[in-house]
């Protein structure tokens, strides 16, 4: 099915051509139309339009009103202050728009596909080999994957990329350490714990402390890592075969963080650094030969008019260093020509922390100078900001730490199991739908509270709020999902109809315009990449339903056709809520 025209667009569409018998010579002119609440739209482009033709903005107005066609659309258009036009649209094309969304085959709501989508690379949820993921490995994880959902609902087509940190001159340390120690790596105990990657990391993790202590205090053992180092990125079969173990044993870790995230993350999808090795050496002599990069005290530069270090002397982007290793500007640079010429972008997303934004720039500049970005290749870093602890200081441990990922998702898990148990008063849900909608809730909450910020702000992280039933939360969403279910379950033989005829109380005419408006809030979030606009949406949504539950007997409504029109409203708002979250990557469990 196509997708269904929202009432803001049916009015703008009329007002504009309104706008234009009235005022000939304005041409394609934008009437500003906005939700209002002294009316169901406000129109603001008259007062504009009315000085630049040196009319009465009021007169105008008026003609504009003239010219508006009657039909089922719009009730009543008013002339409001200096010249602005109120509009009230029928309970009629309310209830029928809705009913048009709710008949959309695909389940999209009438949600519309972009209109000229690309492929997008997105580079999100990056760890690092033989390290554990730390609660600044959240966010990344976090939004990329709502940005994916939201991008490929509207069509375009998204690949995913994984860029882990899978090489450097660490790995010298760590594949000589486990030479001298051949067994650090071995799988011991239950095979569970092992698939769940705690065996894994746990390994890894004593591997890596070990490693560096002695790293740190035997020169001996320090000559003989830098040696492998070399080994490594000379492609030394046996070296290159332990490397991959580290490697394997950090996926095992790394997938179940993801599953307990509820994200699914695909081998295919990981390419770390050492995916762009064989390229590095290229990309520095197209940079040279070009022109793009210089040579300067050994090294390979790109230098920028604006970019400055605190002498005032430029600091360069080095792509080689004087002692011809390859720094993270290489890769990167490598990584932009696969994803444009291998893959064939039309867009590049980053997800990356905010700290990285001037990297990132200069990356970007170097590639457009060298041809590789184009007015038809674009690349943004979606810059995030920093989870803070309850006293607004980057979150840490007791003991100044950085928080341990699983440990921040486990206590979310087992905060929200008790605010699960807490409400089911009657004893309803067995111990295992406690246990499942535990997880779904907590995961929710976690990203919710992650989502519902703009990602380039920081902020905290408060479990106490997080699971909270009241305020801008997943578990107020989730539970207004849940009491609709419930209200649908419990309606018998009464069946959800819509009544396009029926008058409809304010109520109901502010939930169902809210409703309407569900395919420009996906729009906008996908588009600008602001998963928080679709949070904000949902939450006003459920803000929206629980004044019309108050308001508007359901089940006990005066005639049976209006019991079908508010069971319908509830259904289509469940549905919304529902696909809504979805795009968040958020569950909605049927009972609460």
């Amino acid at each position: 099915m196509a997708s269904v025209t929202s009432l803001s667009a049916s009015v703008h569409q009329r007002l504009a051509a309104a706008l234009q018998a009235a005022l000939p010579e304005s041409g394609a002119a934008d009437p500003l139309l906005r939700r209002s609440d002294r009316a169901d739209f406000q129109a603001n482009g008259i007062l504009a339009l009315a000085k630049k033709a040196k009319a009465n903005p009021r007169e105008l107005a008026g003609r504009v009103t003239d010219a508006v066609p009657a039909d089922d659309v719009i009730q009543e258009i008013e002339v409001s202050g200096p010249g602005f036009l109120n509009v009230t649209v029928t309970d009629r094309a309310i209830t029928t728009n809705l009913a048009a969304r709710f008949a959309d085959d695909g389940g999209r709501l009438g949600v519309p596909h972009a209109e000229h989508p690309g492929t997008t690379v997105i580079d999100y949820a990056q760890p690092n080999v033989a390290k554990e993921m730390h609660v600044g490995h959240l966010r990344s994880a976090v939004i990329g994957d709502a940005a994916v959902r939201l991008m490929e609902f509207t069509g375009e087509t998204v690949v995913r990329r994984h860029h882990i940190g899978d090489w450097g001159t660490q790995f010298g340390m760590l594949i000589e350490y486990l030479i001298d120690h051949p067994h650090e790596l071995d799988h011991q105990g239950d095979a569970a714990e092992t698939a769940e990657g705690r065996t894994a990391m746990s390994n890894l993790n004593r591997l890596y402390k070990a490693a560096r202590t002695l790293f740190d205090s035997d020169e001996d053992f320090k000559a003989r890592a830098r040696r492998r180092v070399v080994a490594l990125q000379a492609g030394d079969p046996e070296t290159r075969a332990l490397w991959q173990r580290f490697v394997d044993e950090s996926k095992l870790y790394f997938y179940s963080v993801f599953e307990k995230l509820d994200m699914e993350i695909r081998d295919p999808d990981v390419v770390g650094e050492s995916g762009y090795n064989d390229m590095l050496d290229e990309t520095c002599r197209i940079l040279e030969e070009s022109g793009v990069a210089v040579r300067s005290e050994g090294a390979l530069c790109v230098f920028f008019d604006d970019v400055k270090g605190p002498d005032g002397n430029p600091t360069p982007l080095i792509v080689r260093k004087s002692d011809g290793g390859y720094g993270y500007a290489a890769t990167d640079l490598s990584a932009i020509r696969d994803r444009v010429f291998g893959l064939k972008a039309s867009a590049l997303l980053y997800v990356v922390d905010a700290r990285q934004a001037l990297h990132f720039k200069m990356v970007f500049e170097t590639a457009r100078r060298a041809g590789w970005l184009t007015d038809d290749v674009r690349a943004v870093q979606l810059a995030f900001g920093t989870v803070l602890g309850a006293d607004g200081k980057p979150f840490k441990t007791r003991e100044g730490e950085t928080v341990r990922l699983e440990d921040l998702l486990d206590e979310a898990i087992d905060r929200a199991t008790a605010v699960v148990r807490e409400k089911d008063t009657l004893g309803q849900l067995s111990e295992e739908d406690i246990t499942e909608r535990g997880r779904q809730v907590g995961i929710g909450a976690v990203k919710y509270a992650d989502l519902s910020t703009s990602a380039s702000r920081d902020y905290k992280f408060d479990l106490d709020q997080m699971v909270s039933l009241h305020g801008d939360t997943s578990v107020y969403l989730q539970y207004a999902y849940a009491r609709i279910r419930s209200i649908l379950r419990k309606a018998g033989e009464a069946k959800p109809v819509a009544h396009p005829e029926l008058t409809l109380e304010d109520a109901e005419r502010a939930l169902g315009l809210h409703l309407d408006q569900f395919g420009e809030a996906v729009t906008e979030a996908a588009k600008e990449y602001a998963p928080h606009k679709l949070t904000a949406y949902l939450y006003q949504l459920a803000s929206h339903y629980t004044t019309f539950y108050d308001k508007c007997p359901v089940l006990k409504a005066d005639t049976p056709e209006q019991v079908g029109n508010r069971l319908f409203l509830c259904e289509i708002t469940a549905a919304t809520l529902h696909q809504g979250m979805e795009l968040l990557g958020i569950r909605t469990p049927e009972r609460l």
